[in-house]
């Protein structure tokens, strides 16, 4: 009797939710944008292009939260995208790529030229495990998923459960879950990206539990993905990079053959080098040189960021023989400096490191010493910074750069930035880093090609 009761009960539910359930979305466009408001908060879907929409949404009292992309470069172009809308139903339809909001179940589904991508499943939720939270898509049974960064596992990575944290990973053989530069999207072989636009640390989940979900998962930040489609992979990777950008040309020393070494450590040695090259008659276009060309020790003196007088006496005469002999010159820098280094004293002074919760220069331990890190996100630290790689320049005629360590390499979560917290600045310090020298070069060497090698980065830093 009971069961007869309930089934009477949700066949009432039922015969009456066109009234009560599609009344809960309220919906409306304004030129490119496209607003569907619900109880729990508003999604605003803006296209890109024909065939890249971005999918935001906003919390209650959230709508000016989070509103701009590190990765998006692209301006949104306003194709023109055909409305319709029925009892079930709202379509967005560019002609390529089609969005289907239906309103009973409150979920998008999203279509490529009638070829059905993948839908929303719980949509935008608090998530526990990373104190964030999470948004969920079911996918077709039989798809490969590639993408998530630098990871050693394979072309098809579903089935894993990807870290969004960029760290080293020394040593590793042929597996390795989690390396240098990670990336938030996921490309199927369906022929679409989804790019989960947060730079928070958090998870990538590629259907780890076998049941057909994509789920983003992200410590704070912005609740924004991409949807980037094509016909062919080619377009689909074009349309990606519009998006993200694409890389300016490098100088054509950089296709060359490079010397480097862990590492040279004298201004004699690198000469020496070269001329072994040339005597072997093998070709050569740059050389690299690493730490120790602003220390002896490998520890103990990291941040020096300036040549050892003893092991390089004249600098400037070497990168201008080299240069002479068709050899360009490259120098690795880190974002840390050591409280043992030359420059502690002067980076404190100038405001240039990222602090404790006092405000106090936040300082502690790693491979190489005790450290600070600059912080490339306050004005003052991209200006000292940027400072060091003028002089190096505009002194000896440095001719690259090789930024390293930049996940950063140990990074603490209570360590706190200009803009925010390590977690979520962590892994957009290395592209915000390259984007420091990038902008550098463009202000004051806009006829020179840039040459900066980073370890870590996040969608864009190309």
């Amino acid at each position: 009797m009971r069961f007869l009761k309930r089934l009477a009960f949700v066949a009432v539910i039922l015969a009456m939710s066109p009234t009560l359930v599609f009344a809960q979305t309220q919906f409306s466009a304004d030129n490119n944008q496209f607003f569907f408001e619900k109880e729990q908060g508003t999604y605003k879907l803006v296209f890109y292009s024909p065939d890249i929409v971005e999918v935001n949404f906003f919390a209650q009292g959230e709508l000016t939260s989070y509103d701009w992309s590190h990765a998006v470069v692209m301006e949104p172009q306003f194709p023109q995208v055909n409305v319709t809308e029925d009892e079930r139903y709202i379509s967005l339809d560019t002609g390529n790529l089609r969005v289907v909001y239906e309103k009973s179940r409150s979920f998008f589904s999203f279509y490529h030229a009638d070829r059905k991508l993948f839908r929303e499943y719980n949509g935008f939720e608090p998530d526990e495990e990373s104190e964030g939270f999470k948004v969920d898509f079911r996918i077709s049974e039989y798809e490969a998923l590639m993408g998530g960064g630098a990871r050693a596992l394979g072309m098809n990575r579903r089935g894993h459960r990807l870290e969004l944290y960029n760290r080293a990973h020394y040593g590793y053989q042929t597996f390795s879950e989690l390396m240098n530069y990670t990336l938030p999207m996921v490309m199927s072989s369906n022929m679409y990206v989804i790019h989960f636009d947060n730079p928070t640390t958090g998870f990538l989940d590629l259907d780890s539990e076998n049941d057909h979900t994509i789920t983003f998962e992200a410590y704070s930040g912005r609740k924004t993905y991409q949807v980037i489609a094509g016909d062919s992979w080619e377009n689909v990777i074009s349309n990606y990079t519009r998006l993200t950008g694409l890389q300016p040309i490098p100088p054509r020393w950089a296709l060359g053959n490079f010397s480097s070494r862990f590492g040279y450590r004298s201004q004699e040695e690198v000469l020496h080098t070269i001329s072994r090259f040339r005597e072997e008659n093998i070709p050569v276009d740059a050389i690299i040189i690493d730490l120790y060309w602003f220390g002896q020790e490998m520890k103990g003196t990291m941040g020096n960021l300036a040549f050892d007088n003893e092991m390089w006496p004249d600098p400037k005469a070497m990168v201008e023989q080299l240069e002479a002999d068709g050899v360009k010159t490259v120098l690795i820098t880190e974002p840390f400096i050591l409280t043992t280094s030359n420059r502690w004293d002067e980076a404190v002074e100038a405001g240039a490191l990222a602090v404790d919760s006092l405000g106090n220069p936040g300082t502690y331990d790693f491979f190489f010493g005790n450290t600070g890190l600059i912080d490339v996100y306050n004005p003052k630290g991209r200006d000292w910074f940027w400072g060091i790689y003028q002089h190096l320049v505009d002194t000896y005629g440095i001719h690259g750069w090789w930024g390293d360590l930049g996940e950063p390499e140990v990074h603490p979560d209570w360590l706190i930035h200009y803009t925010g917290t390590a977690r979520e600045v962590h892994n957009i310090y290395g592209h915000d880093w390259a984007g420091l020298v990038y902008n550098g070069y463009r202000e004051h060497y806009p006829d020179v090609r840039l040459f900066n090698l980073m370890r870590a980065g996040y969608s864009g830093s190309q």
